[in-house]
């Protein structure tokens, strides 16, 4: 069970996440007699609205990470306020759909997420030529969620960054 055993599970309007996982399980594990009701599959299916709220979640912050690298890395300035406008769109999103226990899970996954995005800047730093910007881009995360979900923070620009453009 995600978020722990509760008498009564995880509450709707509080971790919607949590609570599809927490029916899904409750569902199977009801007695049931009458075999027309196709309870696995009902299962299944509260569980994937669940995991389709997660992926959103993780999406979107990928999104939102590919975009810091651009604006960290990226001597281009035409694009900026493109890439921020994503960011705010990005952050809308989450702000709609991250539950505490999607919140812990983005957490314990943000290295494997920044790695997906890093892939990402990478092809459009290179189609756009800039290949000291890919040769600049660090391997590990230097985000975190907070800077991530923060509304209005973003990495200094290449020209302000000093060593470290996570600041």
């Amino acid at each position: 069970m995600p978020d722990g055993p509760r008498p009564n599970g995880p509450r709707y309007d509080d971790d919607f996440y949590a609570w599809t996982q927490y029916q899904a399980e409750v569902l199977r594990s009801m007695p049931s007699t009458d075999n027309r009701f196709d309870r696995e599959n009902v299962a299944e299916e509260i569980e994937d609205l669940g995991k389709s709220a997660r992926d959103a979640v993780q999406s979107q912050i990928t999104r939102i990470i590919e975009h810091f690298l651009k604006l960290a890395y990226s001597p281009a300035d035409r694009p900026r306020y493109g890439w921020m406008g994503s960011i705010v769109g990005a952050r809308q999103a989450l702000r709609r759909k991250l539950t505490p226990t999607l919140r812990r899970e983005a957490e314990e996954t943000l290295a494997t997420l920044y790695e997906d995005a890093r892939e990402t800047a990478e092809l459009a730093l290179r189609d756009h030529g800039e290949h000291d910007a890919v040769a600049a881009l660090p391997e590990a995360c230097p985000y975190t969620l907070d800077q991530v979900l923060t509304r209005g923070w973003y990495p200094d620009p290449p020209s302000a960054t000093t060593t470290d453009p996570s600041h």
